[in-house]
């Protein structure tokens, strides 16, 4: 968990800066930095339009207001706007702080423990939505005419079915397949990446475990893995799966890989969720 918000804001112009010399221009950019002034000036001209904005100066502020807005959302409530600008604008010419170095530590402390508090809570919020959502859509899904539940609370839906073998729990398996949560939001697929995965069965979550051994080589399931047989209470932490979260997945079983064929060999990692 990160210490603040803040911090993500300050980092976030600080990698910004130092992949910056002082006139703003990529650092070790030797051709942008020989033009004439003339030269310089007549490619300002010719700055892209984006978002309405016509010059580069504009476009900079921007996006860093926009990241800077963005990693202070948690802190929204206890920021007023007006001193922020002020005393960006005094760091920025060089002017002396309003508070003594003490000062600033005493507040750094409290606000940090502010925003402990506020990643807390809203992942208590979000995990208690997540999961009264999921109850309520497998429920409803469970109900649905091809869809089975089993008795962990897994539900899968034969899509088509191979003739193959169905792996073991021991077995390595190479799948294609798409993830996505209840709002239809794509999360991983390696359809995408254009390369199935390969991995042993027991390195994945329980629901992946449960439902690929449900498959025949050659099969097409569709998925639904309530969170406690996914990533639970914890969810992707800086990832894309939320606390709690139901997950729905569309896979493929592609075959079962020898233990000592040429495809176990050169194993590629479980899916990345």
């Amino acid at each position: 968990m990160r210490n603040t918000a803040l911090a993500i804001a300050v980092a976030s112009m600080a990698l910004f800066a130092a992949g910056c010399d002082q006139t703003g221009k990529p650092a070790g950019d030797k051709a942008a930095e020989s033009k004439s002034g003339d030269k310089a000036a007549d490619a300002k001209k010719d700055v892209k339009v984006l978002g309405g904005m016509k010059t580069e100066k504009e476009q900079n502020s921007y996006l860093i207001g926009m990241d800077m807005g963005r990693s202070l959302e948690l802190l929204k409530d206890d920021i007023d706007l007006a001193v922020l600008q002020k005393a960006m604008q005094a760091s920025m010419k060089g002017e002396k702080s309003s508070l003594s170095d003490e000062e600033a530590m005493q507040i750094r402390q409290r606000l940090q423990e502010t925003v402990r508090n506020k990643q807390v809570e809203k992942m208590l919020a979000t995990a208690k939505k997540n999961q009264e959502e999921g109850e309520k859509f497998l429920a409803a899904n469970g109900k649905k005419a091809g869809v089975v539940t089993t008795a962990s609370g897994l539900q899968y839906q034969i899509v088509s079915e191979g003739k193959g073998a169905k792996p073991k729990a021991s077995d390595t398996v190479r799948v294609h397949y798409k993830g996505t949560l209840l709002d239809g939001k794509e999360f991983d697929s390696s359809y995408a990446r254009n390369e199935p995965a390969v991995f042993p069965l027991g390195a994945v979550v329980p629901g992946w475990q449960e439902g690929i051994a449900l498959m025949p080589v050659g099969s097409k399931f569709k998925l639904w893995i309530p969170a406690k047989l996914g990533y639970g209470e914890q969810g992707t932490p800086g990832g894309p799966i939320g606390p709690n979260a139901t997950l729905v997945f569309d896979v493929e079983l592609l075959d079962i890989v020898k233990a000592d064929g040429p495809e176990s060999a050169a194993m590629g990692t479980a899916p990345k969720h």
